[in-house]
């Protein structure tokens, strides 16, 4: 067998529940830099999975052991449509983000969801899972962890920048690779927007047609997260207890939400990137129009995207890349990332 490549799945499921990520990528073992995504594909949740997802920060202890399992079953299963689909033979293993339920570092608690045995059990190949739990022990933010595939991939960059459920950044500053959460995006946006009846809001149309509530928009630059320093990271819980709160306070009509928020975004983004040479974005957000031109007015900086499937598919890529680095017992996590006590190698192995 040729061992000069690995080939891995690659299993992601952002905040804003949009689906999940799901690629086949080849790895030359010698230069990471060199990567091909074979097959790709986003498999949209089942109005039932969303809703579990969506509410199991609420559940209890015995219902998320029981969500674990059988979201983990899930994930198998959708492996192997996966690799029935694209008739895929070699597999050196499977790595899995999970999808996030509970993430309270401060407290020293993060929970992706998704049992890698399981996985492991259903689809017959090696998983690596669990990527955060051991940087929240070392006393870290378990987040962002892309960044190690920022330093060794797209270094060419001067920011990679993701918009998803929220937003995060990762660059080098004085010789260290620096990244944070900056605010959320779809997870705010895509809540609103269901109000009216859509999944999302294609390209910001309807933001874009919205006024500004100033006072909101005061307000949300003035939440005190905003002026803390990284290492820093965002969750569900602080957007239901900081944003929809304040929101639901001094907004009432969906569409002006919508705008300012957008606004919002746009100068959070736009102070951390300004006037930048070359800014990666990926994520869904990217496909909106109207806030990658507030982004660019905010930031004084011309914005050009990369290839589709890089802006649909970089996290799950990254999480494959993770799962290489833990395979081979490489250094996956940067403590100036992610505030952790020293750089390490994380993530768990499950095999059959």
């Amino acid at each position: 067998m040729n061992k000069k490549d690995t080939y891995i799945i690659g299993l992601m499921s952002g905040t804003s529940l949009d689906g999940i990520d799901v690629v086949y990528v080849r790895f030359n073992n010698k230069d990471y830099k060199d990567f091909t995504i074979i097959h790709a594909d986003t498999v949209t949740y089942s109005a039932e999975w969303k809703q579990r997802l969506k509410t199991a920060i609420d559940f209890s202890d015995e219902n998320l052991l029981i969500l674990n399992k059988e979201y983990g079953v899930f994930l198998g299963d959708l492996v192997m449509r996966f690799v029935n689909k694209f008739t895929i033979s070699r597999i050196d293993f499977i790595a899995s983000h999970g999808h996030t339920v509970l993430h309270q570092p401060e407290n020293g608690i993060t929970l992706q969801v998704g049992d890698g045995q399981l996985i492991a059990n259903n689809t017959k190949q090696k998983v690596i899972c669990d990527f955060r739990t051991q940087d929240v022990r070392l006393g870290g933010q378990g987040a962002p962890l892309v960044p190690i595939g920022d330093e060794l991939l797209f270094s060419d960059y001067e920011y990679c920048l993701n918009l998803g459920g929220f937003s995060n950044i990762s660059y080098k500053l004085k010789g260290k690779r620096i990244a944070f959460d900056i605010c959320p995006v779809n997870i705010v946006l895509n809540y609103y927007v269901n109000k009216l009846g859509y999944e999302y809001d294609d390209a910001g149309s309807i933001a874009s047609k919205g006024t500004i509530n100033k006072e909101l928009l005061d307000a949300l630059n003035k939440l005190d997260f905003y002026h803390q320093k990284p290492p820093k990271s965002l969750g569900l819980e602080w957007v239901k207890k900081e944003v929809f709160v304040l929101i639901d306070a001094l907004e009432t009509d969906v569409i002006t939400v919508l705008r300012t928020f957008v606004e919002h975004v746009a100068y959070q983004i736009g102070k951390v990137i300004y006037k930048s040479n070359s800014v990666l974005i990926t994520g869904g957000g990217a496909f909106n129009t109207f806030l990658i031109e507030r982004i660019s007015f905010y930031s004084q900086t011309v914005i050009e995207l990369p290839s589709k499937e890089l802006i649909d598919f970089k996290e799950a890529l990254l999480f494959a890349f993770l799962g290489l680095l833990k395979s081979k017992n490489q250094i996956n996590c940067l403590a100036s990332v992610t505030g952790a006590r020293k750089d390490h190698c994380s993530g768990v192995v499950y095999t059959l």
